[in-house]
């Protein structure tokens, strides 16, 4: 009996993976073909910010989406958006002559960095309600709140890092397939 409530389970958790992936797609689909792409593309483009305002805008953006959507569907949706807007910002980032268009791969790991510290940040915070799952019944929320803290920081540290050296992500990489 234990074996067909693990498959039942198994079937209904992709299905929904499924139903997110058919749905992000159509979407995407439908917003490209009313020409919505070119409307965020333009809209980032005229903001007052520089080249490096536009990426930390995007950031900001991603972060507060990562309180109340999965990544599959920021990736999904989100990412198809503003990635070409990343792509035609004048920001040099040495992909060391072995990755192509090392200002996407960096770009995708800022997006990265930055859902992994949203999951992490309260009020939503994903990531805090799976530990709360888990955790023992004497551990309130208040207190993963509490003990969040220095791992928020540490994220904030990284992405920083990861801005102002593209080489941390891009070396490996360029290492490998150079």
């Amino acid at each position: 009996m234990k074996k067909r409530e693990v498959l039942f389970s198994t079937y209904n958790t992709t299905a929904y993976i499924f139903g997110i992936l058919i749905d992000a797609t159509c979407f995407a689909l439908v917003l490209r073909g009313l020409g919505g792409d070119e409307l965020v593309e333009r809209l980032l483009m005229s903001l007052p910010f520089g080249n490096y305002g536009i990426i930390a805008f995007i950031l900001f953006i991603v972060f507060l989406l990562g309180f109340f959507l999965d990544w599959i569907e920021i990736t999904l949706i989100v990412l198809p958006l503003v990635a070409p807007v990343a792509a035609s910002l004048d920001i040099a980032v040495s992909g060391y002559g072995a990755v192509s268009r090392p200002e996407i791969v960096w770009f995708i790991i800022l997006v990265a960095v930055t859902l992994q510290t949203s999951f992490l940040t309260p009020p939503v915070g994903f990531a805090l309600f799976y530990l709360k799952g888990i955790a023992p019944p004497g551990i309130s929320l208040g207190h993963i709140y509490k003990g969040v803290v220095p791992f928020i920081i540490l994220q904030l540290i990284s992405l920083l890092a990861i801005i102002l050296f593209p080489q941390l992500v891009l070396w490996l990489p360029a290492f490998i397939y150079g």
